[in-house]
């Protein structure tokens, strides 16, 4: 499977073969797992990469019957990063399938093709993980009971879906570290890609490690939907530069999902955690309900929430007072070129071929005068 074909050769394993032929190489690295699933000696290994770890068997009170419930360990790294190797091949499909025939036709310039083949990947990954964390979030009972996010913690125990969402996050968002090399960002972008990618890390890893799971899913959808409807709009830019509307749209949405988010985090850890009667600190059972760590937790998104916010309206200024300059400009623009109009109209219309014209443009009548 060839996602690339250049005409070009490069020396085997030199920089550039790796870049043009990273999805190859990752590609048979899935394929090799794979087949290791068809020999005894080998398939408990290559389990251990495909299938999430650590399940056991519980009754559940609902159904009547046994459930499979799952609890996080350190073997969860093999399964991230075969999920990994299988988002860096998703994203070379998207590229070399999707996007590279959008740019082809749209004939972009440089850096405006590298913001929309960041915009449409993301677009993409977005869309996914919303309908993937509302379908979760409906099917667990959490949009009907909202206490259920903070009650009966610590949430050790988790569905297959809700464990298999988490991982596939993780590694989608550790596959966008080596994609900033294979894609060849500028120099100047990598510091902005780098900020939100570790957001993203340390904020989907805390709500995993911390058994707030419930909590985070519900967050990570309010994010993503707002995230969506950004690169969507800057998608519309670029496709038709007239498009703005959708970006007053968003504006609203993104300063609402920032005041849910902030409140939610305080109902759910501020008030619910706080009146919990189990707040001690218990590694093995996984609690970890103290004051101390309610607190850090609280703070890590207040902050971020704080910081997005201030970007954002810094950003609108900024936009603003741009828009501002260049009205004025335009207003004095104007005012000189009809300036330079009325001028060049009234020394036309007053003198031309050598005789003086009225404002009409006709020449006066010269006035007879009666001979003697």
């Amino acid at each position: 499977m060839a996602f690339r074909r250049r005409n070009k050769s490069y020396p085997f394993f030199s920089q550039e073969f790796l870049i043009q032929n990273h999805a190859d190489i990752v590609f048979s690295l899935v394929i090799f797992i794979l087949i290791g699933l068809m020999f005894e000696t080998t398939a408990k290994t290559a389990i251990l990469f495909i299938q999430p770890q650590y399940n056991i068997s519980t009754m559940s009170a609902v159904s009547d019957g046994e459930v499979t419930l799952y609890h996080y360990g350190w073997k969860d790294c093999a399964t991230v990063l075969f999920y990994l190797c299988i988002t860096i091949i998703l994203h070379a499909v998207v590229q070399e399938y999707v996007l590279d025939k959008v740019n082809r036709r749209l004939h972009l310039s440089k850096s405006k093709n590298t913001k929309f083949n960041e915009s449409g990947q993301l677009c993409v990954f977005y869309l996914a993980s919303s309908l993937w964390s509302f379908y979760v979030i409906a099917t667990e009972g959490y949009l009907l009971h909202p206490s259920s996010l903070w009650e009966n913690y610590p949430h050790v125990h988790l569905r297959f879906q809700v464990k298999f969402f988490y991982l596939t996050q993780l590694a989608y968002w550790f596959h966008a570290l080596p994609e900033l090399y294979f894609q060849k960002v500028r120099k100047e972008e990598i510091p902005r890609q780098l900020q939100y990618i570790s957001l993203y890390l340390l904020h989907i890893l805390a709500a995993y490690l911390l058994n707030l799971t419930r909590v985070g899913l519900v967050l990570l959808f309010l994010q993503y939907l707002s995230e969506m409807g950004f690169h969507l709009s800057r998608l519309f830019y670029f496709i038709d530069e007239n498009h703005h509307k959708m970006f007053e749209m968003w504006s609203i949405g993104f300063v609402l999902t920032r005041m849910i988010t902030l409140t939610l985090m305080f109902l759910a850890v501020g008030f619910g955690l706080a009146r919990s009667e189990n707040q001690m600190l218990d590694l093995e059972t996984g609690n970890f309900n103290i004051l101390s760590i309610r607190l850090l937790v609280l703070f890590v998104v207040c902050f971020t929430q704080s910081w997005l916010l201030w970007k954002f309206f810094r950003f609108q200024l900024s936009r603003t007072r741009e828009l501002r300059l260049e009205q004025a400009a335009r207003k004095r623009a104007a005012a000189k070129q009809q300036m330079q109009r009325t001028l060049k109209r009234d020394s036309v219309g007053h003198h031309e071929n050598g005789l003086i014209k009225a404002e009409n443009g006709t020449s006066p009548r010269l006035k007879k005068i009666k001979a003697p």
